[in-house]
């Protein structure tokens, strides 16, 4: 009793050093503390988005008229003699067409559609998958969970009162021996289900993870059961006499408290069959909610498959109103002769055939498609195709034909007039998109390209194939044949030419409203700009899916965050002390070893993430293997290891010092080989098996890891923080080990979009604007002004945009960004028109230039892309699918709403203010051109 006690941070006579941190606070330095929030961005102690966005109304530009308007004359002249030829030779040119549809289309056949969630959202470049494949390689692959959360609708409370005294404790009704039971028959038959692939019957024990294998086969089953055996009998087990029971499950279950890859088709098939038994598992005593590791990906094909009536009817409207809407009826008489269905179902093919070709085309190369692609480009490819079909349509019935003028002619100098406005528009969108396949984000880089291609596509197909089914169909009305069925031709009729509805109405009523003096300054915009980061996994679920109860419940009852793993890559020398002292956090460690680092951000978890110090496979090897040890043993004739639970034998003598040099080497194997067992818990084989990559024979230690968990995470802020704070501790650590570290857990692959999403959303738009802007100078005739102003206004629909997004709480993720990237295409469309009718109309100011400008595009944009889609959009908001509601339907209402608003509201009245002044040299060659002729009357109507 006379022994002298040692203080924790004190050394031993015989030269031990002091307890570590860990085990002594006294020994700790000061408890780290969480770096302080970094300040708002400003400028000039303003905030700086705003002051941003008030700047994109200041900017100011000019440029040359002369060149700009032999420019604009030579596009008139290139586009008005091709419009001449396809008139003339219509067969010919849609015969070229067509096979160039069908070559292009023909690499459909090696079509492949990428759904791996990996290969969607993770670049393989980037570092979370270049970890995940070095995890993957040295470790490998990280394992399917298959898992139940059991409540029950019983409510009763329980007191155990122990019977060798100690406070009561309260069981809940899920703790119940009879409801124990009733969890355990469902465990064992689960355990016992079979399921069948290629033939072979697949049991759990097939497929599961079983650490202490070969000498124990036992599946790794997380039950509240496994402190019973998962026996009936155990659990019913009680110790006591006739008088008293002095232990039961009770006690036995507070015990156990207070201590404290395989085959991939045969998984998928044995999870299969997992979730149709319980989905048909019924028990009044039990609420169950399950998931396995394919859950998520089947949920979303079903829901992928449940919505494509959804999809099909939404397209079926807008099919149906282009056939109708194209026609300009002049008489009941002649309703079927003045009708456009045939056209319009024409240019709905077009619009499709470019699909099909961008798709055919990148399927030769290789290219995977997306879910993304197939249900987002047939989409934005119709509203700008629709867009220009209108235009080129309603030109041609508002236009008289003029003497001596014969048909090829009239519609090659109608192209002549619209066709640079829909050159200037596809080649904007077509530039953006190929710009935003700069994106490290593949679902995002896939999408802008077999976007950016369809719209070339259908843009050449336009002013090709429909330009000459244009003349075809302008014959057949000229010989008062019928639309469809073009043999029957009625009896030669006077007809008088009369405008349409909705063009008098912009010209006579809407247009010279907007722009009235005390109805212009009225006309505001507003936006707003707080959005959040992430994607809510249970959005992707359909509305009846059994996963959104697995998700609740995993909300609600979960107390365990994912792992991470903090991997060391190979490299360290392990067998040296200064190699075993930077990584492990027992005696004799460094302050700021890697054990040491990741306790330390375990106390500030609130901030890390870091819950728990981790799982050390060598510091648990050094006491593993010490003399005092009764694990380490092995046969001195033969050095064969023998486990503990085996014969007595002699101990390792290493003495009191940890094994060093070709002694670590020596024993490692034999540690990582031992199961734990009642005698030696420190048996590493269950642990640290997979930990630790050995190699050259077993003599040499390449990668390992060192496993915690993350703190309870729930919303898509809390993974993305976890993630980055995970790197900044691996980071650290890294420094310190003057050897790589780097942090990894299965969730990382998914959520590294989110740490530069902010950066890629910026420079994604950024690019689309720039590219816009110096496509839209080059092809307005190098009108400077004009292309600031069409920039500025897609910059606020884009602004707008993210307003939207706040409002109905939309996050900004890899899909919503596909639809901001498309955003700026099809608001190219609301615009550009718009401001190339204002820069070539000949009338005296600017606001009877606006007014000529909104009344003549205004009604083609109205009836064409914002009609089209908005009844089309109406149908998304009945999908079953909460993705389609929130990411599609209330997205692409967004998108036409705003484009409308600010296309046919906001930009003709900036106009009318800022608007370039009349280029003088355009006024001139079109007074010469027109001189004497019947298009000046027309032009001054």
């Amino acid at each position: 009793m006379n022994n002298k006690t040692y203080d924790c941070t004190e050394g031993l006579e015989d030269g031990s050093d002091p307890c570590s941190c860990q085990d002594c606070s006294k020994a700790c330095g000061p408890k780290p503390v969480p770096p302080p929030l970094p300040p708002p961005w400003t400028i000039f102690g303003v905030d700086a988005m705003t002051v941003i966005m008030l700047f994109l109304f200041l900017v100011n530009a000019t440029c040359c008229e002369t060149l700009g308007e032999r420019f604009e004359n030579a596009l008139r002249i290139l586009f008005s003699s091709w419009g001449s030829f396809c008139v003339r030779h219509p067969f010919l040119v849609i015969l070229a067409c067509l096979m160039l549809v069908a070559v292009s289309s023909g690499g459909l056949v090696y079509m492949h559609i990428t759904t791996d969630p990996v290969e969607l959202w993770s670049a393989p470049t980037s570092q979370a998958r270049q970890e995940k494949d070095y995890f993957d390689s040295h470790f490998g692959p990280f394992f399917r969970t298959v898992q139940l959360i059991i409540t029950t609708p019983l409510n009763k409370t329980f007191m155990y009162s122990p019977y060798f005294g100690g406070s009561d404790v309260p069981f809940g009704a899920i703790l119940d021996k009879d409801i124990l039971h009733q969890v355990l028959d469902l465990q064992l038959d689960i355990e016992r289900l079979v399921a069948t692939y290629e033939g072979q019957k697949i049991t759990l024990k097939d497929i599961c993870l079983a650490p202490l294998a070969p000498y124990n086969d036992n599946c790794t089953i997380l039950s509240i059961l496994n402190y019973f055996q998962n026996s009936h009998a155990v659990l019913d087990h009680i110790s006591g006499d006739q008088f008293f029971v002095y232990a039961d499950f009770h006690s036995h279950f507070l015990y156990c408290i207070y201590q404290q890859l395989f085959l991939l088709e045969k998984a998928l098939a044995w999870e299969k069959e997992f979730i149709n038994f319980m989905k048909n598992f019924k028990n009044p005593n039990l609420t169950i909610a399950f998931s396995a590791e394919r859950s998520v990906e089947d949920e979303i094909d079903r829901e992928s498959n449940s919505d494509i009536s959804t999809i099909v009817i939404s397209y079926v409207i807008m099919f149906i109103y282009i056939s109708l809407a194209l026609g300009h009826i002049q008489s009941f008489s002649r309703v079927m002769v003045d009708s456009k269905i045939s056209l319009g179902i024409a240019g709905i093919l077009i619009v499709l055939s470019s699909v099909a070709a961008s798709l055919g085309i990148f399927s030769y190369a290789g290219v995977p498609l997306t879910l993304i692609v197939i249900e987002v480009i047939p989409f934005l490819v119709l509203a700008v195709g629709v867009d220009n079909i209108f235009i080129i349509v309603q030109t041609y019935q508002r236009d008289e034909r003029m003497p001596q003028e014969e048909l090829h002619q009239q519609i090659g100098r109608i192209l002549g007039d619209v066709a640079p406005s829909m050159f200037l528009s596809s080649c904007s969108e077509t530039v953006a998109f190929f710009l935003g396949a700069l994106s490290n984000m593949p679902a995002v880089r896939t999408f802008s390209l077999f976007a950016g291609l369809a719209i070339f596509i259908d843009f050449l197909l336009q002013i090709s194939c429909f330009v000459s089914l244009l003349g075809l169909d302008a014959r057949r009305q000229e010989e008062n044949r019928l639309d469809i069925i073009c043999c029957v031709k009625l009896p030669e009729g006077q007809t008088t030419k009369t405008d349409g509805f909705l063009f008098r109405f912009f010209k006579k009523i809407y247009a010279p409203f907007i722009l009235k003096e005390w109805v212009r300054p009225i006309i505001v915009s507003t936006s707003l700009t707080h959005f959040e980061i992430g994607l809510d996994q249970k959005l992707s679920m359909p509305d009846d899916s059994y996963v959104l109860d697995y998700f609740k419940n995993m909300s609600k009852y979960l107390h365990t965050g994912p792992p991470v793993y903090f991997v060391v890559e190979e490299g360290l020398n392990y067998s040296s002390p200064d190699g075993q002292n930077v990584v492990c956090g027992g005696v004799g460690c460094n302050n700021n070893s890697l054990v040491q680092q990741v306790y330390e951000a375990s106390l500030i978890s609130n901030y890390t993430t870091i819950a728990v110090i981790p799982s050390s496979w060598l510091d648990d090897y050094f006491d593993w293997v010490k003399p005092q040890s009764t694990c380490c043993r092995y046969y001195n004739t033969t050095g064969a290891f023998c486990n503990a639970s085996g014969k007595f034998l002699p101990s390792v003598n290493v003495g009191k010092q940890r094994p060093v040099g070709e002694d670590f080497m020596r024993f490692l194997p034999m540690f990582l080989s031992d199961n734990p067992n009642a005698k030696c818990g420190k048996g590493g084989h269950a642990a640290y098996s997979a930990a630790v990559d050995l190699y050259s024979n077993n003599t040499e230690i390449g990668a390992t890891y060192f496993m915690t968990y993350h703190t309870i995470l729930k919303e898509s802020p809390d993974f993305i923080n976890a993630l980055k704070n995970a790197r900044i501790l691996a980071d650290s650590i890294s420094q310190s080990l003057d050897h790589k570290v780097f942090a990894y857990s299965v969730f990382y692959v998914f959520y590294e979009q989110y740490l530069s999403i902010v950066y890629d959303t910026a420079l994604n738009l950024g690019l689309s604007l720039a590219a816009i802007f110096v496509v839209t100078t080059v092809l307005l005739g190098f009108e400077l002004w004009s292309a600031v102003i069409v920039s500025i206004t897609i910059a606020m629909i884009v602004i707008n945009m993210f307003g939207v997004m706040w409002l109905w709480d939309i996050s900004l993720n890899a899909v919503s960004l596909v639809n901001l990237v498309m955003s700026c295409g099809i608001s190219v469309e609301f615009c550009s028109h718009i401001v190339r009718a204002f820069s070539v109309s000949l009338k005296k100011n600017r606001v009877e230039r606006a007014e000529e400008a909104l009344a003549h595009m205004g009604s083609s944009v109205f009836s064409g892309i914002t009609l089209t889609k908005f009844g089309g959009i109406l149908i998304l908001a009945l999908s079953k699918s909460q993705i389609f509601q929130v990411f599609y339907f209330r997205m692409y209402l967004a998108i036409v709403l705003l484009g409308a608003t600010h296309g046919l509201i906001f930009l003709p009245v900036l106009l009318s203010y800022i608007g370039p002044s009349v280029n003088k040299a355009k006024v001139f060659a079109a007074n010469q051109r027109y001189t004497g002729t019947e298009r000046e009357r027309l032009l001054n109507y």
